[in-house]
């Protein structure tokens, strides 16, 4: 179940990415696979990004969105194979360190040239911002257990949301039935 942060979040993430045409019009896509990852994704990419959110906020959150993209892109590739993972972010972060997961995750993972790695780093900072901008005015004391739940909410609408844009890049179009 979603707490409200994370469907405020994803609501006005949703709504942005439709005027951008940057996510399917008709409905947000089937999940399920990419969903049953979360847990393991979040409580191995928290020890990373949680220290960071001091003082690199909009790159904590925005890393979670790269995330959601790249196991969305390795679910289109050959889930057969990277459904057996150990932990998929693990294998990510690894890849150049988390540092510089945007660029490994743009250039290694979803394979994409220069001109779309700065529309993708450009929509997810926007995407960040807006996540970190929910959280703020949520009236949260920070460093409180209420914060970090809003943190982890927040990171989950992200990932999600990351993973509906690949998905919508890639070309999957949801048909209602």
């Amino acid at each position: 179940m979603q707490s409200p942060i994370q469907l405020t979040i994803e609501s006005q993430l949703r709504e942005y990415l439709l005027r951008d045409g940057s996510i399917d019009p008709k409905q947000m896509p089937d999940l399920t696979d990419i969903e049953a990852c979360w847990k393991s994704v979040a409580e191995a990419y928290l020890p990373d990004g949680v220290p960071e959110y001091q003082n690199y906020p909009l790159a904590s959150l925005g890393w979670m969105m790269y995330v959601g993209m790249a196991v969305a892109k390795l679910w289109d590739t050959d889930w057969e194979r990277y459904s057996k993972e150990e932990n998929l972010y693990t294998m990510l972060r690894d890849k150049r360190g988390y540092d510089a997961m945007d660029e490994a995750i743009a250039e290694d993972v979803l394979r994409v040239g220069k001109p779309e790695q700065e529309a993708i780093a450009k929509l997810v900072m926007h995407c960040a911002q807006t996540a970190y901008d929910i959280i703020s005015h949520a009236g949260i004391e920070p460093s409180t257990p209420e914060a970090y739940v809003a943190y982890v909410d927040a990171l989950h609408a992200l990932y999600r949301i990351g993973a509906a844009t690949e998905l919508y890049r890639l070309g999957y179009r949801m048909q209602l039935l």
